[in-house]
Parts: C-alpha cells; sequence; structure tokens
C-alpha cells in the first residue's frame, strides 16, 4: 500500500479526535459550553470516525480509499459549518437559528430574557488573535480534509 494512503489513513482518523478532544477539552476544562452550532460542528467529526476506522480494517486499496474519502468529505463538512457559524460570530451574516434571535421587544421582560439561549450562536466565547473556536475548527477541518484527499488520491510511480 502507497505510504500517502497511509498518512492518509491516519490522518483522518487523529484530526476529528484531536479536534473533538478539544472541543471537549474547552468544554469541561476550560467553561466553554458549546452552542447549537458548535454541536453542528461536532457530529461530521463523530461520523467520520466509523469511516476512518473502516479503512484500516477493510481489505484492498480501492475499499480503504473510499473510506478515506468519505472521511475526508465528512470532516469538510464540519468544517464548512465552521465558516458559516464564524461567519454569524462576526456578524457577516445572519445565523438561522433561535440561538442567534435578539429575544423580543416589549410585553414581559423577565419572560423575554429566559427564553433566549444561555449560550449564543453570534457570540464567541473565546478567540485568539481574533479567531474564534468555529473560526479554528473551519481553518483546521477544511485544510487537514484536503490533506487527506491530496494524500488518499496521490499517483504513484508503478
Amino acid at each position: 500500500m502507497p505510504q500517502s494512503l497511509t498518512l492518509a489513513r491516519l490522518l483522518a482518523l487523529v484530526l476529528p479526535l484531536a479536534l473533538l478532544a478539544g472541543a471537549w477539552a474547552s468544554q469541561l476544562f476550560g467553561g466553554l459550553y458549546p452552542c447549537e452550532m458548535c454541536h453542528w460542528q461536532r457530529w461530521p467529526h463523530y461520523a467520520a470516525l466509523a469511516p476512518a476506522l473502516l479503512a484500516f480494517a477493510l481489505p484492498g486499496r480501492a475499499a480503504k480509499r473510499a473510506m478515506v474519502t468519505l472521511a475526508a468529505l465528512l470532516i469538510a463538512v464540519s468544517g464548512a459549518i465552521g465558516v458559516f457559524h464564524a461567519g454569524v460570530e462576526y456578524h457577516w451574516w445572519q445565523g438561522i437559528t433561535a440561538c442567534t434571535a435578539p429575544a423580543p421587544r416589549g410585553g414581559d421582560l423577565l419572560a423575554d430574557i429566559l427564553s433566549r439561549p444561555m449560550i449564543r450562536c453570534d457570540v464567541a466565547q473565546w478567540t485568539l488573535g481574533g479567531v474564534s473556536l468555529a473560526g479554528f475548527n473551519a481553518i483546521f477541518s477544511l485544510t487537514g480534509a484536503t490533506a487527506i484527499l491530496v494524500l488518499a488520491w496521490k499517483r504513484h510511480r508503478a
């Protein structure tokens, strides 16, 4: 088996594991609780683990490449959601969930406050160099997915 496919299989497994570990660590130890869109970004990474593991278990180069490709596409989906979420946080566009909606005006103020989400999707809880966690997920996921696809489909001289 080509070394590049072996590396692609390893990256397809390690990348979602590392990003999920970082998300869970920031939640459990850093006190950063995920909003609805943060959870959306996690699901494709969870899903990517199954084909990434199958890429190690299935026989044959074609089956391994297919599973690695599927894992890379799922990782890219998480990255695309990260781009959308970061755009909502930076107020480049409106979010599509209730966690980005402003509280209604008028009526019972306490009920309005209590009806708002605890963790808002349009406010970054943490940034580094102006990049939010959603932004970092977008960067790492899209870059990683691209690297996995390039490695998996690299042509080798016979």
